[in-house]
């Protein structure tokens, strides 16, 4: 209904209800007063519904136009100069470009360079529902967020000029630990992605450094199909950092800028921690994968396959029982999962910082996590979602030591077990009497971001006088243009750490630049401003450590997820001037109530 049409209705029941209702006895006299009144109570309404105050105006179409680099993918700029003349002949009132940023652009006379390193819209359709403009979007069709295009103001559509199918096989993504011991066999996944017309067979190869270490051969993929492979390398090579890199070759490929993916990785000489499970399950993949991850030193696993028959992580090579007694009793952080007394009394198996994980026996029901009391791990624990986390099977012993780290309980009961329990004197130890924990991993979302931050901080408080004493490393994940760098703090007193930056370049003049992480309160991750493609040697307290930036997504393949034609269904902005801006009103609304104020003195009523 119309504002205008509320605030009448408003304005006559008000002066009804004040006049005719009360004042019966001055007949006609009242007729003005109360049309006074009338008038006055229904500007005021619309005063308060902000109701237009003048005729409706059409607004002008706006245009946004997809500046991301993926245009040039394959050396094709055919479809963004068919982009172009469809802004050209758009005649737009105003225009924007889009990716990694929003920014308007005068005139449409220059042909621009697409450069941006993402094809985010969402800036452009919060700048058109801010004005209630409709905005036609021009695109490749290949948005980050395709879904924001569905709020846009009714009468806005998308345009889009689809590229060229060409042959393409890109390297998207690279796993595999951070650390590495020198001479280890390590497990890569590594993810391909096919291009619009598919890939021929193609091979991939693993390098250390300059150095080769692995070729396989890939078989020919469908247009964008995806291909996820796991292969095993050894990791080779002077101490210190090194660049591992992933490259697929294959006959017919358009595009150089996606075959190789990059990622820095720390060789040592020796593990800086050790993972010794008895009973091989998912609970000890699962861990042994994030003591990789959170602690960022080179790990090294030994899994028990039979009685007296001992396998090592990732080559699964043979190893016999007192190579692994050593390797335990030396080991700077020590983790024994399963059959806690395999090498005799456990906490004299070894002298450095120990982790005990003794599966349950048998099932007790299902126990749920509940609570994280105060200990060394609460900071990391506290927000865990416990009401959505998967049920863990609990020992019938709980736990002993000088502090607790997480309680459960059975079902909805009130009944509640400690599954961990540490000790900071004379040495750390934490004992994990529980199993299952791999269900939260499994589950994926929220839940495996629980299972890695239990690990995690488990795994980093106990290691916290580890052999790396560098104040802050990358994390293990790859770095990509466009994309903040993600940091692992090295040591829990520094809340601010100084990094310096240096480009590795075949001449002198590298440029050096420094910046600050800050991690705030408990918080192990810090974030960074994103780099150029490069590697750079990253110099903090305690070290120095290398980052491998990839280029950007942008280059990836991928399949268009928007279509062109209408899209938006969101109510358009009034474009008609409002009355709250209107100076008149208010000063009309003054002069109203004044006249009625004088006319029923003169009438007699107060």
């Amino acid at each position: 209904m119309s504002p205008w049409i509320l605030a009448a209705l408003a304005g006559l029941v008000f002066a009804f209800l004040q006049y005719v209702g009360r004042d019966l006895r001055l007949g006609a006299r009242a007729i003005l007063p109360a049309a006074l009144r009338a008038v006055a109570i229904t500007l005021l309404a619309a005063l308060l519904l902000d109701a237009p105050a003048g005729r409706r105006k059409p607004l002008a179409t706006w245009v946004a136009l997809d500046a991301s680099a993926s245009w040039r993918r394959g050396g094709d700029t055919s479809a963004w100069r068919r982009a172009w003349r469809e802004v050209r002949a758009a005649r737009p009132e105003s225009l924007f470009l889009f990716g990694d940023s929003l920014r308007a652009l005068r005139g449409t006379d220059s042909l621009t360079t697409p450069g941006d390193l993402a094809s985010t819209a969402r800036p452009a359709v919060e700048r058109a529902l801010g004005r209630g403009h409709p905005l036609v979007v021009v695109t490749d069709g290949e948005l980050a967020d395709p879904e924001a295009l569905n709020e846009l103001p009714a009468g806005s559509r998308v345009i889009v000029e689809p590229h060229r199918s060409a042959s393409d096989l890109a390297v998207s993504s690279l796993e595999l630990p951070r650390a590495v011991v020198s001479g280890d066999t390590v497990e890569l996944r590594v993810g391909l992605v096919a291009g619009g017309s598919g890939a021929s067979a193609a091979t991939l190869a693993i390098t250390v450094g300059d150095a080769s270490v692995l070729s396989v051969p890939v078989d020919a993929l469908a247009p964008y199909a995806e291909r996820a492979l796991t292969v095993r390398a050894r990791m080779e090579g002077r101490e210190g950092p090194t660049i591992v890199r992933a490259i697929v070759r294959s006959p017919g490929d358009t595009e150089a800028h996606n075959d190789t993916l990059a990622m820095a990785v720390d060789l040592s000489r020796a593990a800086s921690a050790v993972f010794v499970s008895t009973s091989p399950d998912f609970d000890a993949r699962y861990a042994l994968s994030v003591l990789r991850g959170a602690l960022a030193v080179p790990t090294r696993g030994y899994f028990r396959v039979a009685p007296g028959a001992w396998r090592v992580d990732g080559s699964l090579a043979a190893v016999s029982e007192a190579d692994v007694r050593t390797a335990f009793r030396d080991a700077p952080v020590a983790i024994l999962h399963g059959d806690t007394s395999a090498f005799g009394a456990p906490r004299s198996a070894t002298s450095g910082p120990l982790a005990l994980v003794v599966p349950a026996a048998a099932s007790d029901g299902e126990w749920y996590a509940a609570d994280a009391p105060p200990s060394p791990l609460a900071p990391a624990l506290s927000g865990l979602p416990w009401d959505s986390l998967p049920p863990i099977t609990v020992g019938a012993a709980p736990p002993a030591g000088q502090w607790r780290a997480l309680e459960v309980r059975r079902g909805r009961e009130e009944d509640r077990r400690v599954i961990i329990a540490g000790s900071d004197t004379p040495r750390r130890v934490v004992i994990v009497a529980a199993s299952g924990l791999w269900r939260w991993r499994f589950r994926g979302g929220a839940s495996a971001d629980a299972f890695t931050a239990l690990w995690g901080s488990l795994f980093d408080w106990l290691a916290a006088e580890r052999a790396d004493r560098r104040a802050a490393v990358p994390t293990g994940i790859v770095v990509r243009a466009g994309e903040p760098v993600r940091w692992h703090r090295g040591s829990a007193t520094d809340s601010a750490v100084l990094v310096v930056l240096r480009r590795v370049a075949r001449n002198d003049s590298a440029r050096v630049d420094s910046m600050t992480l800050r991690f705030r309160g408990d918080a192990t991750i810090a974030e960074s401003p994103a780099l150029a493609p490069g590697l750079y040697t990253a110099s903090v307290r305690g070290g120095t450590t290398m980052l491998a930036v990839n280029n950007a997504r942008e280059w990836l393949p991928r399949s268009p997820r928007v279509k062109a034609g209408a899209v938006g269904g969101g109510v358009p902005v009034d474009a008609a001037p409002r009355l709250r801006s209107a100076g008149w009103a208010y000063a009309l609304l003054l002069f109203l109530l004044c006249a009625e104020w004088v006319v029923r003195r003169r009438l007699g009523m107060r």
